[in-house]
């Protein structure tokens, strides 16, 4: 049991008692006391061999044994790391821990301090494998035993919950407990009904959180055996949703997800509890959608590309600014046979509604999918549709998309948008499938699109053009035989600036091709090509570096 060094010099012993539940404690001769006295006798025995007691109390009341976070069993392993303790005392085992894990971790602290301990009704010698298969065994007992008594625990809780019985924990605002019991404080449901009737009128938790302050509505203050008190504070959104959504203010008490009629009476009226869901599943299903966002994704969910992979809407900030894209999911496989995509989404979503706008408004084309007889009605409809693309709101136009547009995919030369017959407007009779031009362009690894009706029709960019010219007048001063300092000085400019122009005139014809055409990609800047010492020599990758394609 004890290390045979430890006889042959004075032992430091400290008494260590536990007890689960605070039931008892507060009697004259608990529980704890009988077993400080049992291990005191214990010590006082073993007093010729050295032993010495500290008389200091390390008592866990009110503790399982199932956690080594307990203050005084805290405090005397740090005392055995300090090598303050020789011998800690116990009544047994299972008052240090019921956990063979924890109990692991106790012997490995105690072994590295040369120190141990001594349970005074379970006699074996942890120096043998035989004393430590024993201890292995008991503490196995102990530990089957919590968990026995853990399981008819949480039963017992799980049966009473079904019958509306509380159980404990933390009291809701606007009850109190009584005989076990939750019984309602009128001051502070009056709080509860407020926050309840002030959500349905403002809409947003937000907005909800800065009323309940002006009205000086705070949480329940608490104070903890520790001593700690908590509350007193303003309302988080978290902590106002969760109190929207306790079902214990219906008089119904939850379990496992569940809820059952409960004991208690209820704070909160049918009618008005029936209200408040409804606006928190709405706006957190805006939410989820992007609706309530400064510049939501219109065509979230229904954008895809040609290899069937469905695009997500991300962003990226570049100072104040901010610009959102449709862009292929970062958590599928990579597959470097199909490159990831990602489109301007103002420019997709401007397309896409421009698109249906010219189909809502032509009669000619509804023609296609309607009787003659029915144009004139269908006309007006379809106008009154158009009109609400061009000037709703982001949610409403939203909504309306998504209810006419089954699915939009991006292809490399165009963008097919199909209509479906199934809306709730009842827009067509059949299914329509419409395209828009793209180009497609290549930067580094990645595959992008510039999107729009006139898509590869644009005018020159006099301001790239002029640029690609300079470099050819140097490129031809060049092979005349004029120095580069020469022509630099002639010029009125650096060398350095020169010789970048220089580069310039030996461009790929497709680049040089694109630019004069105006066909070149809409991101390709005068600054991606002044630093055309970064760009390779071979023609084949500065196309695919700038993707400019006549």
């Amino acid at each position: 049991m004890l290390h045979d060094d430890h006889r042959k010099r004075k032992l430091r012993c400290v008494i260590y008692t536990r007890k689960s539940t605070e039931e008892g404690l507060e009697q004259e001769f608990n529980s704890l006391d009988a077993q400080r006295e049992a291990c005191r006798a214990y010590v006082m025995s073993q007093q010729h061999e050295g032993w010495t007691l500290d008389d200091t109390l390390y008592d866990d009341g009110g503790y399982s044994g199932g956690s080594l976070d307990r203050p005084a069993l805290r405090q005397i392993l740090s005392l055995v790391k300090a090598k303050k303790i020789d011998v800690i005392v116990v009544y047994k085992v299972d008052r240090l821990t019921r956990s063979l894990a924890d109990f692991a971790k106790i012997v490995e602290i105690m072994d590295d301090a040369g120190a141990s301990f001594v349970s005074v009704t379970q006699a074996f010698n942890t120096t043998t494998s035989m004393g430590r298969l024993t201890l292995n065994v008991l503490l196995s007992f102990a530990q089957f035993e919590r968990e026995v008594t853990g399981e008819r625990i949480r039963d017992k809780i799980a049966a009473s919950k079904k019958k509306g019985m509380w159980m404990g924990g933390p009291v809701p605002l606007g009850y109190r407990v009584q005989d076990r019991k939750l019984l309602i404080d009128e001051a502070e449901a009056e709080q509860v009904r407020t926050l309840f009737r002030e959500y349905l009128r403002l809409g947003s938790m937000r907005a909800l959180g800065e009323r309940l302050e002006e009205l000086g509505i705070r949480t329940r203050v608490r104070v903890y055996k520790s001593g700690r008190t908590v509350g007193g504070c303003t309302f988080a959104p978290g902590s106002l949703q969760q109190m929207l959504r306790n079902k214990v203010y219906r008089g119904m008490m939850v379990h496992k997800g569940k809820a059952w009629p409960g004991e208690h009476e209820a704070i909160i009226d049918l009618e008005l509890w029936d209200a408040v869901q409804a606006l928190v599943d709405k706006n957190l299903s805006d939410k989820n959608n992007g609706v309530r966002a400064a510049s939501p994704s219109l065509l979230s969910g229904i954008v895809f590309d040609e290899h069937g992979r469905r695009l997500t809407p991300s962003h990226a900030t570049r100072g104040p600014r901010r610009y959102r894209y449709y862009v292929t999911p970062t958590d599928l496989p990579i597959d470097t046979e199909t490159p990831n995509v990602r489109v301007p989404a103002h420019d997709l979503e401007e397309a896409v509604i421009n698109r249906l706008c010219d189909l809502l408004r032509s009669k000619s084309e509804l023609a296609a999918y309607y009787p003659i007889e029915q144009i004139e009605l269908i006309a007006s409809k379809a106008s009154s549709v158009a009109q609400a693309l061009g000037e709703g709101s982001p949610s409403d136009r939203r909504k309306t998309l998504q209810d006419v547009i089954a699915r939009i995919i991006v292809d490399q030369a165009q963008i097919s948008i199909q209509l479906t017959s199934d809306s709730e407007i009842g827009l067509l009779e059949r299914e329509a499938i419409f395209s828009i031009p793209a180009v497609k362009i290549k930067v580094g690894q990645e595959t992008k699109l510039v999107v729009g009706p006139d898509a590869g029709t644009t005018a020159p960019n006099e301001r790239l053009v002029r640029l690609i010219a300079e470099g050819f007048i140097v490129r031809e001063k060049l092979i005349a035989g004029e120095a580069l300092d020469d022509i630099a000085s002639s010029r009125g400019s650096t060398k350095q600036w020169t010789g970048r122009l220089a580069r310039l005139g030996w461009l790929a014809p497709e680049i040089v091709e694109a630019v004069v055409s105006g066909t070149q990609p809409e991101t390709l800047t005068r600054r991606d090509l002044s630093q055309s010492a970064k760009l390779p020599i071979a023609w084949t990758e500065q196309i695919y570096n700038l993707g400019a394609r006549a």
